[in-house]
Order: C-alpha cells, then structure tokens, then sequence
C-alpha cells in the first residue's frame, strides 16, 4: 500500500459481497475512499473482481457473522489499526408469506440470529477500531417500522429489524457521550441482484452476505 493509499479514509463494510454492500464498496471507492469488505465463504465473489480492478484500495476478510469466533478474528486482525467508518450489512430474509404462527423455530432463530444478535456482536466487538469522531452504521429497513406496518407480510423478517433497530438505539445510549456517529439507516427498495430474485420467486430465501 502506497502513501497516497494510507492517506485516504477506511470504510469496513461487513456484509460486501454482492448487492447493497457491494454497491456501498463502489461507492466508497469513487469517494477515494479504501475498502475493507467481508465475506461469508471462500467462493470468488463480485467484491473480489473490484478489488482486482482496484489493486491496494480493496481489503477482503472471510468472515460469517454468525460465528463469534470468526467476528473475534476480525476484531484480532483489525486492532491495530484506526477505521474511519464501521458499516454493517449483511442480513437474510425468508418467505415473506410466513405468519409468526407459521414459522419454524429453527428459521425463527436463523432469521433473527443473523440479522439481529450479529451485526450488535460486530458493532460491539468492533466499535473501539473506529476512530473517536468516526462513524457507525447498521443496515436497517423501513420494513422495521412497527408504526408503518399497516398490510402485515414479511412478519419475521420484519421483527428481526425492529429488534435491531432497538438494540442499536440502546447500544447509542449506553455510549451517549461517544463522539462516533451512530447511524441506522433504512434504504427503501434498491434494484439489486437480490431483489430482483425476491420480487420473482417472493418465497425463495435471500441473502445479503
């Protein structure tokens, strides 16, 4: 890495391997910002043909979020250096026709698990490598909205935003007088590879890891 390299800001973005994360990553690269993306497995991804079209701008990081053990690998790898910002996107959906009457436990807890309980364990693993005036950000949905849900559908994955929503807000006032930006943030619909499959087969499960 060279040193107008080191000079530019850093951005993790958890969750980058295709869609919204992916997206983000392009983005920030155009900011002339560098990139350290996660990945959930070993297959080649959209990310890693960036990173090959942007050589030293683009870090990438096997890590399931699902897994303490690997968040506490990244946490490892990371804490020696300073991140400008900490973004967390990854999350899954499931069939969108499923009441909570309906739902398995097993996809109950796959569903909040992943897009709940694991991107608080990377903010609260991952927060002190952000830098004091740096910022945080979770993917959330409006989809989220407990005032907003007038037609029901989509009922798990819709409770797994809303608990995230209030553990992000308990995790900002826990730490009130942090000067990290703290930011949830609800992009409405975006014509990714991802919802262009969801809207096509509205029962097949998606990912955004």
């Amino acid at each position: 890495m060279n040193s107008d390299s080191r000079l530019r800001k850093t951005v993790l973005l958890v969750g980058a391997s295709r869609g919204l994360g992916y997206a983000m990553a392009e983005e920030f690269l155009k900011l002339r910002w560098n990139v350290v993306g996660t990945v959930r497995g070993r297959a080649r991804t959209e990310l890693h043909e960036l990173a090959r079209r942007s050589p030293g701008r683009i870090e990438i990081a096997t890590v399931d979020i699902t897994m303490p053990e690997q968040i506490a690998a990244l946490r490892s790898r990371l804490e020696h250096r300073k991140l400008d910002m900490l973004f967390v996107n990854a999350g899954v959906t499931n069939n969108p026709k499923e009441t909570i009457a309906e739902v398995s436990t097993e996809e109950f807890i796959r569903v909040m698990v992943t897009n709940a309980l694991s991107p608080m364990r990377v903010v609260e693993a991952l927060y002190d490598v952000v830098a004091d005036e740096g910022t945080i950000g979770v993917m959330s949905s409006g989809q989220g909205s407990v005032a907003n849900n007038t037609n029901g559908m989509r009922e798990v994955y819709r409770g797994s935003k809303a608990a995230l929503n209030m553990f992000m807000r308990s995790f900002a006032a826990r730490h009130s007088a942090d000067q990290r930006a703290m930011v949830l943030m609800a992009p409405g619909w975006v014509r990714t590879e991802m919802a262009a499959r969801m809207r096509a087969s509205p029962s097949r499960r998606a990912s955004r890891m």
